[in-house]
């Protein structure tokens, strides 16, 4: 039987046994995870929205938890808080908002009424997210990486995906009648995303550091956010619409950039599938 009173120690107390001690955190390093959270939390607030047949509020939820993911890295970043259990954090919050919040959203509103072929549909793109994201922490993990990933994506991001996948209901808050056929044109559309995940198609990042913008083009390129925000306020769905067509139309031009500068249409840089994939399972 064991005692209720602790051993006797003639040398006094071990503290190596006692694992490690409670410390302060500064609340710096709390902040971007809290971010983070609160960006898983709009995400499944998302799906239950569309589960009550509030797809308005449910999309815009599902477009909050991207934007919270997107700010969370960057204001690690800039407050230089970033951590390992930071980064396992934003993956979780990648895979909800990027992959199954938008694929559940566009299941309920459009895709339920190709049944079988419309779940199926929204199976792949959430498998399609996932892929792609542990596709990018493997190419984030290498030591030496290659110059053009400062400058390309390889395969759509999952954040635009996001975007892109939502089309659907976008259409359909537009007015545009949510029938049977509908239904299996948004699902053959929701595949067709999933395989632009998962590409090697190459994808212009914008975030290269050799990119300038010339002096006098600032304030244009200032007004001109200024006039899209507006319109979007405006215009929600419409102004939707046309980001995601212009998206879908900037793909080739991208493609072709990338032709033109080191001769191939898809990135087939060694490292970047089989052989990384094949180390970290």
């Amino acid at each position: 039987m064991e005692t209720p009173f602790p051993p006797f120690e003639p040398n006094g107390p071990d503290d190596s046994a006692r694992g490690p001690r409670l410390r302060e955190i500064p609340l710096r390093l709390v902040f971007p995870n809290l971010i983070t959270i609160l960006a898983i939390c709009a995400g499944l607030t998302g799906i239950r929205l569309a589960f009550e047949n509030r797809y308005e509020l449910a999309v815009s939820m599902v477009l909050l938890a991207a934007f919270l993911d997107g700010i969370d890295g960057r204001v690690a970043r800039l407050m230089k808080a970033t951590s390992k259990f930071g980064a396992q954090m934003d993956s979780l919050a990648d895979i909800v908002n990027f992959g199954v919040a938008p694929a559940l959203v566009v299941y309920v509103f459009a895709l339920d009424q190709a049944r079988s072929l419309g779940w199926i549909a929204a199976l792949i793109y959430a498998i399609a997210a996932g892929l792609r994201l542990a596709r990018f922490n493997v190419m984030a993990e290498r030591e030496n990486k290659a110059s053009w990933q400062s400058e390309y994506f390889v395969g759509v991001p999952a954040p635009a995906g996001a975007m892109l996948v939502l089309l659907p209901v976008y259409l359909g808050f537009l007015g545009l009648v949510t029938d049977r056929t509908f239904a299996y044109l948004s699902s053959i559309y929701t595949v067709a995303i999933a395989f632009l995940l998962i590409s090697r198609l190459p994808v212009w990042s914008g975030k290269s550091e050799g990119n300038r913008l010339r002096r006098d083009l600032v304030l244009p390129m200032m007004l001109g956010v200024v006039l899209y925000v507006a319109l979007l306020m405006s215009y929600t769905w419409e102004v939707m619409v046309f980001t995601v067509a212009a998206y879908l139309v900037s793909l080739p031009f991208g493609a072709r950039r990338w032709r033109r500068k080191y001769g191939t249409l898809t990135i087939e840089e060694p490292g970047v599938g089989d052989d990384d994939i094949g180390r970290h399972i």
